[in-house]
């Protein structure tokens, strides 16, 4: 007996990340075929296996890849052959989403299918503009509208003579193009020209853009302010709640593109405290972090772990690599017994502490140099240190705690490569002038981030003219600096937290 297949139509939202449903999350985790539109945000196709199979069948260059009925057809095919498919639409399926027609085509294939639903547009737009679509003291009453159809067509499905007075706000969608139009038959059909609206592009997402104005105007300021789609026109008294409730594009890094080239695996955190302060968090990761090309310098220092005073991480790198590496040799923290542990930095003292284990020296400034300090004015001296640490590092601690008279032994638990770039947005919106900041973590990063434009060095350099540079401390920024970069932020602790913070100093002052 065949395997039966089954299709989910899910919405995803209206571009922010953050809008997806955790249903649409558990649809794309369990599929075996995505086929997507032109969404508002890719990011969604990453919650897919993959092993999935992903079909785009959005427009390219203006002209759909596959037209409605293919895309129909396409869907029962791969269901009818077992598959689990999600027919993955931005917003709302069965919000002017052709997700109805969809539907049909299954029911009458016997394919059996769930609607996941979606946040539209048509909601999510306006309440991030500020813009409530119901209050009860302005209406109670909402429309929505497609705004694809010409106003002026000889037979419309439009009842223009009864929404244009009959309900308190309209909601139109994809209307951009005929905004001129829609207001004149609003007008024409007794909708007051002073009446409110907004025209909201890009809504959700840090590009958003929303230009006010009435009836009467709002064509000629939609026109003067170069709004294109996607965008969606409110209609109604509620727009005049916009200037006491536009909370979105008043965050403090609203709509700065920042360029993260941390590793992939540690810029999750930092894009997401970015992009909550409003900012476009754009990942290039500069550097991958790798385990060492030979174990057995470390292993060797692990078989005799019971020799050594001290264990000085430098880095959460160093403290995930060597903890794994004990896990792979069968051991466990018992080994560790009777060792005194120092960590640079508090990023690095919470991966000791989730561990229920605290450190026993936590220097109060984030660099090498401050262990050191900390070991003279503790009259810390003598006995046997174990640094494990990337394959690359300053030999600054070694060399200083050997002049104390210490033996250090320092051994590579990681090294950091910089990873193979497949996806050049970046270089186009540096070179159009579309980047706001680049920030750096560490050395590594920007000798990566600049020897990925090795053949374009002296444009990278132009480009990075009118680009803020933001480095997490001295010896990042020094790095910057000698490579031709003019740093203009670092915090004075060497945190992603207080890099975050400072940014939005620089950006908040007079």
């Amino acid at each position: 007996m065949s395997k039966k297949g089954k299709v989910y139509l899910v919405g995803a939202g209206p571009g922010d990340p953050g809008l997806i449903t955790l249903k649409a999350i558990e649809c794309l985790a369990e599929a075996d075929v995505v086929v997507y539109d032109n969404l508002a945000n890719r990011a969604f196709l990453k919650y897919a296996p993959d092993t999935a199979e992903l079909i785009y069948v959005g427009k390219k260059g203006g002209h759909h890849t596959l037209a409605q009925n293919e895309i129909n057809r396409l869907i029962v095919q791969k269901a009818l052959s077992g598959k689990k498919v999600v027919r993955l639409k931005g917003g709302d399926p069965f919000i002017f989403g052709r997700g109805g027609e969809e539907a049909e085509e299954l029911m009458e294939a016997g394919v059996e299918f769930e609607v996941v639903p979606g946040i539209t547009s048509a909601i999510a737009a306006p309440a991030y503009a500020g813009i409530p679509l119901t209050h009860r003291h302005f209406t109670s009453t909402v429309a929505f509208v497609t705004g694809h159809e010409d106003p002026t067509k000889e037979k419309s499905s439009i009842a223009w003579e009864k929404i244009a007075t009959g309900v308190g706000t309209l909601v139109f969608l994809m209307g951009v193009g005929n905004l001129e139009k829609i207001a004149a038959a609003l007008m024409a059909h007794g909708r007051d020209p002073s009446t409110p609206v907004a025209v909201v592009r890009r809504g959700t997402e840090p590009q958003q853009e929303t230009v006010t104005g009435s009836l009467r105007d709002i064509a000629t300021r939609a026109r003067a302010a170069g709004i294109k789609p996607p965008s969606i026109i409110v209609v109604g008294d509620v727009v005049r709640l916009r200037d006491n409730l536009n909370w979105y594009e008043t965050k403090p890094l609203f709509g700065k593109n920042i360029i993260v080239t941390r590793a992939r695996e540690q810029a999750s955190e930092f894009s997401r405290r970015l992009a909550e302060l409003g900012a476009n968090p754009i990942e290039f990761p500069a550097i991958e972090v790798v385990p060492p090309d030979d174990w057995s310098p470390l292993d060797r220092a692990l078989s005799g772990l019971h020799e050594y005073d001290w264990v000085i991480f430098t880095s959460v790198n160093g403290a995930r690599f060597f903890l794994k590496r004990l896990r792979d040799l069968g051991r466990d923290l018992r080994a560790l017994k009777d060792i005194r542990i120092a960590a640079i930095g508090p990023k690095t003292a919470e991966a000791w502490r989730r561990l229920h284990i605290e450190p026993d020296l936590v220097p109060q400034e984030y660099r090498a140099e401050a262990i050191v300090e900390e070991f003279k004015r503790l009259k810390v001296t003598g006995g046997k240190v174990l640094v494990p640490r990337a394959e690359e590092a300053r030999e600054v601690l070694p060399g200083e705690l050997s002049k104390m008279g210490f033996s250090v032994d320092v051994v590579s638990t990681y090294k950091t490569v910089r990873p193979d770039q497949s996806d050049w947005t970046v270089r186009d919106m540096l070179e159009q002038g579309q980047i706001d900041m680049v920030t750096f973590t560490s050395s590594s990063t920007v000798r990566n981030f600049v020897s990925m434009f090795e053949m374009e060095e002296d444009k990278l350099r132009n480009w990075m003219k009118h680009v803020t540079v933001a480095c997490i401390g001295p010896i990042t920024a020094d790095t910057a600096r000698r490579l031709g970069f003019s740093v203009d932020v670092m915090p004075e602790e060497y945190t992603t937290e207080s890099l975050v913070s400072k940014i939005v100093d620089y950006w908040q002052a007079p």
